[in-house]
This record gives C-alpha cells, structure tokens and sequence, in this order.
C-alpha cells in the first residue's frame, strides 16, 4: 500500500471545540466496530492533551469504549518525552537514551560556573536559561557551530552580548564531550531523531490502522516532516486547531516568513506576533498549501455560531489591514455571546469571575472554566470558590515551591543557611507539617514560647547562640526564657546534623556538599514531619525532585556557599507543576493557557486581559542577542505572543465567553492588553456582563453600616490597680484606655523578631551601662567610656547600628562622665543608681525606679532621669503632664527609697541627645526662663497625681480612649480601641 498524494489536512474553528470535535468524527468515521477506534493512533502534542481527548471520547461515547493510542510527540519546553509508541522497533541505528532533565541542568551548571564568575543559583538560572537556548537550537535543527560565523559578520555587537556569545561559544564547545562521556543525548535532540525515524519508517511501511496528528502546531522541522509524512499515509489525518482558512490572500502571505529580495537584500519583518503565523510556518515546512486545507465537517455539541469564527479573524488582523474594520458587516464584527467584565483591581476581578463560576452551576449539566495565564488570579479564584464549597479542577497545578512540602524545604535550608535566625527558625518550627498530627498542639505550644523568648534584637548564631541566649538568666523575661529553653533542648538534637552539614560547606569541594546538603535537609524533613513531607501529590513530587537532584549533585557547580542552596531549591521547584488529583468538581475547571487549547466549557472566562499578562512579557534570553536569534532563523522572542493570540482566539470561540481584566495590578494603573484593545475597536465595544461587577461589590458589603463607638469601659472600683508606676501616670491621663488595657488586660505589645535595637531597647542598654558603673567602679569617670565600647562589642544587634550608634553614644558617655566629674568638683556625688521606691498615696501604692538620685553639697537630693532622646518641653509640664521626676521627688519626700534621706530641690534630664552641636546636655522642668518654681514642682505633681488616682483608680470614671490624644503619641492598642471606625467622626 503506497502513500497518498494528496495530503489529508484539516481544521476545526474556533467555535467549535476542538476535542469534542475530534472525538466525534473519529467516532463516525471508526466507531462503527467494537475495535475499529483502538486500532487506531492519535499523535498529540504533549501529555497534558491526552487528558482533554480522553475526557471528549468519554463524553461524546455515552457508554463503554476502546480508544485508540493518544502518544504524545513530545515537548522539550516541558521535558515531556516521545509516547513509547514511536519508539524505534529495531530498525536502522540505535538511539542512544536521553540525559536526565536535571542532570543536564546540573552539568549546564557547572560549565556556566567555570566559564564564568556566578555563584552557585545564578548559575543554576542561567543553566536553565541556556537549556532553553540550546533546545530551540536542535528544535530548529540549527548548528551550533554557525554562532562562531555569526559572530564575525557582526563586529558591531555590544559588549555585554559578545561576552555572552564568547561564554555561549565555549559551554557548546565543552557540551557535546559531556554527553559523549556519559552516552547520552539531549533530549531535544532525541525527540528529532525519533521522529525523523518513524516518519521515515511509516513512509517505507505505513501504520494498519489510521493515523491522526490533531491539535499539533509547533512548527519544529522534525515535526513538520512528521506530519507531512502522516497527511499522505493512507489512513492519515492532520487535524489542525482554529487555521484560518478564509484569510485573504494578501494578508496571508504578509505573514511571513519573507524570504530576502534577490537584487536590495532587504528582507521583510515577518508578523512573528500573530495568531496564524505559527501554523502558516506548519504549513509550509508540511509542503502543505492553505487551499489543500479542509474544513474538519463533525462538531462536538457545545458549539458557537459558525459567525463567530469570521468575528474573530477579523478582530485578529494583521495591524496593516485593521483599516478593513470600517467597511465590515455589523454580522461580520460582532461578537455575540461575549461579555466584557472591567474590575478595579484583581482582588474584586478574582470575587467576580467566582461569582460568575458560580452562578454557572445553577443550571444543570453546565460547566464552566477560567482560562487564565495568571497564576495568582488562579488561586484567588480558587479560594474565592470554597466559599461555596467548591473545589475548582486546576489541572494547570502549582509550583511545587508553592505547596506544603516545598515550602518545608526551603524553610529548612533558609533556617540553616542564616545559622537559625529567628525568623527563619520559627517559620520553620511552625510549618503546619512539622510535627503533624498527634503531639502538634504541645510542639505549637513550645514553638510558641520559644516565638516569645526571641522577641528583640537577633541571638547569637547557631544552635548554641539560640541556646545562650535562652540560658541568660540576667533580664526580666527570665521565667519565659527558662521556659523555652527547657523545650529548645529537645528540638536541638533534631537540627543538629542538619547544622553540622551546612557548617562543613566550607570544609569540602562543592561537588561532595551539595549532595550532603540535600541528604541533610531531606533527612531533617522525614524526622520534622514523621515522614508527612512525601505524602500526597505534593509529597511524591518532592521526594522524586529530591532523588533526581541527590543523584545528580555531584556533577553541579563546583563552587557552593550555604546562602545559595535555598534559591538552587526554589528554582528546581519552580520547575515542577503539582496537579490536584482527579476528583474535584466535575463542572468548574481552572485551566492555563496550555490545558485550555484544545477543550471548551459552556462558560469560558477569559481572564486577565492585561498587558504583561496575556500576552506576557517576552522571556529574555540572556546568551543570544535578538539580532543574532534572527540570524540563525530561531524564534523570535515575540513568537510567544503568536501563541497567546491563538490561545485568546480559540477561548473566543466557547459558546459562552466573559473576557475579565483588572485596571490595575497589586502595584500601579494596569495596561490592557492588545488584545482586549483590539475586540474593544473592531466591535465598537464589547457587551459588558451587568451584574457580575456589582454582585463581587455587594458579597462582602454589611447590611448596615455601624462603626464602633470610642471605647470607654468602666469595671467596678473595686476590681481597678491600687499600685502604678510614675511613668504610666501620664498614659493614665492621656489615654485611659491605653492604661486599662495593659494593667487590666494585661495586654503588651511585642517586640518584633530579629529587631535591630530600638530606641527604647538602646535606652534600657545604656541605663545597664550606667547602673553597673555606678554600682561596681564608683562612678569613676576613667572606667565608663570601657564599659561602653564593652556593650558594642557583646551586642548582637546589626554591625550596620552599631556603626551609626557607636560613634555618638561614645561621645554621650564622654560627656555624661565629664558632667559627672564637674559635679565632684563641686561637691554633688551620686547616691544611688536605679533605685527602687514606692509610697502609698491617696488610697494608691505610687512606684518608680529613679536613675540616679545625687546628694548635693547642701544635702539635698537631685533627682537624674537619663534620656537617650529629647526630653519632655516645659508646655507638658505646665498642662500637668511629664511629672515623672516631681513623682519620684514626692516619693522621696515620704521616705520611699530604701537608705535615701533627704528632700529633693533638683530635677534634671541627662539627655544623650545633640544640641547646640554637641551631643549631651542637661534640661530640668523647674527653674529658669521657662520652667516651674522647683517649690512648686512636688506639689503640683501630688495635686495631678491626685486628681488621676481618685477619678480612675479609686473612682468609678471610664477609661476613655484617647481622652488627650496629643500626650498619647503610642498607637499599641489603637487597633483594639478601633480607633479608625471613631476618630474624628463628628456626632
């Protein structure tokens, strides 16, 4: 039996769909016997199409079926290999196997490393970026070696290029010996010779059953040659995917690709960007001739008017011929049954498009999908419809970075990486798979305290720094931090080989530490999380991720640093597409650009029309210049684009369609898509769907607006503080709720984790300094300047603060033990340093630690406050505010330090702060131009201590919020006062 000459090529439009389509005409044609379909074979793209064909066989049976073989031809963008089907049976040479995806990654690595100076997870990305750029040069069958010629015949390239041709030169150079030493090849280049060898095989002895390729529109020329093989078999068809067979002519043949004008040279730009362009180019490497096309004559039962198909073809004109747009029938441009939907941003683009899946379940049997390039919309939707209880079917998946398992993985290279910071380190602790299952609840309760004992400035590093940190028993959160340090010592054991593995990085070649890195981090994994980490979907892709990589370690970049394993991780998950399992919901589907080519639903929500997102931005190649890709006759970096106005024209082509976009993204105003432009001018304006927009607005709006009053809570006398501190005096008076929150509620702010010092935290570290150089060297100015620097050197605050601190803290501290030595001169010693004291006053125990009480020449006391800040202006004094010093005086007074005789006659700030070009100087609230009679300073302390304790402590007055707002300058509980709903709200 001879091949045919006349090729058997067809299409389906778009508004047909195109697997429905498929199944039933190869129903009609080779159903009619039980086995007539399974004798037959279906070329597909790749895998992820035998998924949408097998689901139309299913649907258009109605009953039991034997389908035919559905082989994937393989797709190098997605690693798939060639269905074993079109393996070679024996005949002619041997082909050698293919090289592991990731140990090719791996060797591209390292070449790239040692042609270039990158650590180990840029070159990792430029690996993968060359992987890329090599594929395409044996998808298009281009030599390597023709860059060298290239390169010549193009001096006025730019440096940065050339470096990366040179680069490029060299690793292609290396490459080919690589894979000899190994008896590999690419598999790229696998998938060439393969095809080239059935398709010469089935020309030589064709199939006894028949033969489709359908739904095939890369234009590789082993492909091309493949199809042109099958459209002549005797039982062959080539079913093609929304070809535009009614094209006129010369927009046709401005597609593309021109060849070069015999006598100028002058080569025309082809329109790379267009919808057509990818399968003209098929055509033509097919020997194929557009007239030889037919139309496919089945439909699948969900189709759209045939009018729509010639709508969309027009809206997909070459930009040369847009002008034709003015002449054209109303039934020619007008695209009925699609609905436009224009959001304000993606969060209420995300709720409309779920209400719109939604709402499509309301009538039985349809089903609805959201085709969309927007992986984050994706989720959004996603989670928008389990409001419903709605699990959508995403079978376009999610980096396997993003899921459970991997994010377990990073978290654990990131914590060691960072010698167990404490972000890092409690991320990791609280992963909700660590530790799964029974005994959870009492680890969360561990990692929890252990979350509280680390609040502030970072420990040192390492196990051993967490541990001596939690060890010191010296601060006032001595019982939290023996808490956590009795649970940390059972945690440490389970890190450790993990921690022993990252500090031997150092220690050995890179080639022997990424493969015990790996070990490391997945055995740290399999202990965490009692082997939870491998389960599920997710799990399984990890654990093969982790043995391809283990396996393949040894042979990757030569130079490693512990900082870099975790980005090498992220990129090989990013990698890796998890896919729910079957089983979500039948109707509601989610799909990518690449799952939605070849299947429609009733409801098609085309969304994202965006800008940078459909179509996205073209993928930079980092090795090729654009003038040099153009030179070789690979794709331009724009061909992606062709790809997406297809996809966009054949999810035009769905019965129904919503075509959704946000007028701005998460970051500024968005730019609509050409696209979306394109229908907008060519129809006069898409129909908008009404209702969608204002029901996404409406979900989430209350039924009535009822804000919160400003809080003012008034528990019993009886139950209120009979004991404050002279500094909340003042929070008592300003923001009485403030106060009730933290001494009722015993509610308190948290230091944030891993905190560079804060001004309250370097305050607290330069009283230490002062009360020890007052308590142990006797206020011996010479010894105070060492204990300062003493402080820098112990702190394990960020080198940068203690750069920009340092310098003017010192100078403070030099001032401080002038001024100190000034006052011997005269007389005045310091007393005492952090006192305690405490008085009973009006029914209330007044307390307070004074800094440091002085005895004067004249036996009096002066009372010192040290402010590494301004102090307090003499206005608040004078409104009865910052009474902190004239409090301690009246607890003086009454004899309420222990061994402190005397009555207080000065008040002075000690402030480390800059004035008059200098920093440090002394402010007092009495006395001078401005101040208060130092006579009168007790008093009137005592009179406005009165008043606050009677009306709040002793009293029965609510505790307002923000009753003086402008001596009330810490927001700590602004949140739980709700003071947005209230503030400023007249009536």
């Amino acid at each position: 039996m001879g091949a045919v000459t006349h090729p058997a090529v067809f299409t389906i439009p778009p508004h047909r769909a195109f697997a429905d389509a498929l199944a039933a005409g190869l129903i009609a044609r080779h159903g009619g016997e039980p086995t007539g379909l399974a004798r037959g074979l279906i070329l597909i793209p790749n895998n992820r199409a035998g998924r949408a064909i097998t689901d139309a066989f299913v649907r258009r049976s109605g009953g039991g079926l034997l389908l035919p073989r559905l082989v994937p031809i393989g797709d190098p963008e997605l690693d798939d290999r060639i269905g074993g089907a079109l393996e070679p049976m024996g005949e002619g040479e041997a082909i050698p196997p293919a090289i592991e995806p990731i140990e090719r990654l791996m060797l591209l690595a390292r070449l790239v490393q040692r042609h270039g100076d990158v650590d180990a997870a840029e070159a990792l990305r430029l690996a993968q970026d060359l992987a890329r750029t090599l594929d395409q040069l044996l998808v298009e069958e281009v030599d390597p070696r023709r860059l060298r010629s290239i390169a010549a015949d193009l001096p006025d390239l730019s440096a940065h290029w050339q470096t990366s041709l040179d680069r490029l030169e060299l690793i292609l150079r290396d490459w080919p010996e690589v894979l000899r030493e190994r008896g590999r090849i690419d598999l790229a280049d696998r998938r060439n010779r393969l095809l080239s060898a059935v398709a010469k095989r089935w020309r030589a002895n064709p199939p006894h059953g028949f033969v489709v390729a359908a739904g095939i529109t890369t234009a590789a020329p082993a492909v091309a040659r493949l199809l042109h093989t099958v459209a002549r078999l005797p039982e062959g068809q080539v079913v093609l995917p929304a070809l535009d067979v009614d094209m006129p002519d010369e927009e046709w043949e401005a597609l593309g690709p021109h060849k070069p004008d015999p006598e100028s040279g002058f080569r025309p730009r082809a329109i790379e960007t267009h919808p057509q362009f990818h399968l003209k180019l098929l055509l033509e490497r097919m020997s194929v001739g557009r007239g030889e096309v037919a139309h496919w004559r089945w439909g699948g039962g969900r189709d759209a008017p045939a009018v729509r198909t010639r709508a969309i073809a027009n809206a997909m004109k070459p930009a040369l011929f847009t002008a034709a747009w003015q002449t054209l029938k109303p039934a020619d441009r007008r695209l009925s049954g699609v609905r436009a939907l224009e959001l304000a941003d993606p969060a209420e683009e995300a709720q409309a498009i779920a209400i719109a899946l939604r709402e499509a379940l309301e009538e039985e049997g349809r089903t609805a999908a959201l085709v969309t390039p927007d992986r984050q919309l994706a989720a959004r939707v996603s989670a928008h419809l389990k409001r419903w209880g709605v699990v959508a079917d995403d079978s376009a998946g999610r980096p396997l970075s993003q899921t459970p398992p991997g994010t377990l993985l990073l978290a654990l290279a990131s914590a060691a990486a960072e010698g167990f910071a404490p972000v890092p380190l409690l991320a990791l602790l609280k992963h909700p798979l660590v530790m799964k299952g029974e005994g959870r609840l009492d680890w969360l309760e561990g990692a929890r305290t252990l979350d509280l004992a680390l609040r502030g400035p970072r420990p040192p590093a390492g196990l051993a720094g967490v541990s001596e940190y939690l060890a010191d028993r010296s601060r006032r959160d001595r019982d939290l931090r023996k808490k956590a340090g009795a649970w940390w010592q059972g945690v440490v054991p389970l890190l450790a080989p993990l921690e022993q593995a990252f500090l031997a990085v150092d220690r050995r070649g890179a080639g022997a530490a990424l493969p015990a890195l790996l070990a490391a981090i997945r055995e740290t994994a399999s202990i965490l999380t009692r082997d939870t980490a491998w389960a599920g979907p997710a799990g399984r892709a990890a654990s093969d991720l982790f043995a391809a990589a283990e396996a393949a370690a040894e042979r990757g970049p030569d130079r490693l640093e512990a900082a870099h394993l975790a980005p090498l991780i992220e990129r090989l998950m990013d990698a890796v597409a998890v896919r729910p399992p079957y089983g979500q919901h039948p109707r509601i589907f989610i799909w990518g650009l690449l799952e939605a080519r070849l299947q429609h639903a009733d409801l098609m929500i085309l969304a994202g029309l965006n800008e940078g997102v459909w179509p996205p931005l073209p993928t930079p190649d980092p090795w090729l210049a654009p003038r040099i890709r153009s030179e070789l006759g690979l794709p331009s970096l724009e061909r992606r684009i062709c790809l997406s106005a297809h996809d966009l024209a054949t999810g035009l082509g769905g019965r129904q369609v919503l075509v959704t976009r946000a007028r701005r993204d998460a970051r500024a105003p968005a730019i609509a898509s050409r696209f979306w432009l394109r229908l907008e001018a060519m129809t006069g304006g898409i129909t908008r769907a009404p209702f969608h927009r204002r029901w996404a607005q409406a979900l989430d709006r209350p039924a009535r607006h009822a804000p919160a009053d400003q809080p003012a809570p008034s528990p019993p006398a009886a139950i209120r503080p009979r004991a404050i501190s002279v500094t909340e005096v003042d929070r008592l008076k300003a923001d009485p709720f403030a106060f009730y929150a933290r001494k009722m509620l015993r509610l308190s702010a948290l230091d944030p984790i891993d905190a560079d010092p804060s001004p309250a935290w370097r305050g607290s570290a330069v009283h230490a300094v002062l009360e020890a150089w007052m308590k142990e060297d006797d206020c011996d100015p010479a010894k105070l300047r060492p204990r300062a620097e003493a402080l820098l050197a112990g702190t394990d605050s960020h080198p940068l603060m203690r750069a920009l601190w340092q310098p003017r803290l010192l100078e403070a501290i030099d001032w401080i033990a002038e001024e100190v030595a000034k006052n011997a001169a005269e007389g005045r010693r310091p007393l005492k340093a952090e006192v305690w004291g405490e008085a009973e006053l009006y029914g209330v125990t007044l307390q307070g630690i004074a800094d440091r009480i002085d005895r004067a020449a004249d036996g009096s006391l002066a009372i010192v406050d040290y402010k590494t800040g301004m102090p307090p202006g003499p206005k608040a004094v004078r409104e009865g505010y910052a009474m902190q010093l004239g409090l301690l005086g009246l607890i003086a007074e009454r004899g309420g330090f222990r061994d402190v005789e005397g009555i207080p006659a000065a008040f002075e700030y000690w402030s480390l702060a800059k004035r008059n070009g200098a920093l440090g100087y002394v402010a007092s609230p009495v006395g001078g131009r401005n101040g208060m009679d130092p006579s009168e300073f007790v008093p009137t302390a005592a009179r406005n201590f009165e008043g606050a304790a009677r009306k709040w402590l002793t009293g029965d007055a609510p505790f307002t919020a923000k009753l003086h707002p402008e001596y009330a300058p810490y927001g700590d509980y602004d949140q739980l006062m709700r003071l947005d709903e209230w503030y400023g709200r007249e009536g």
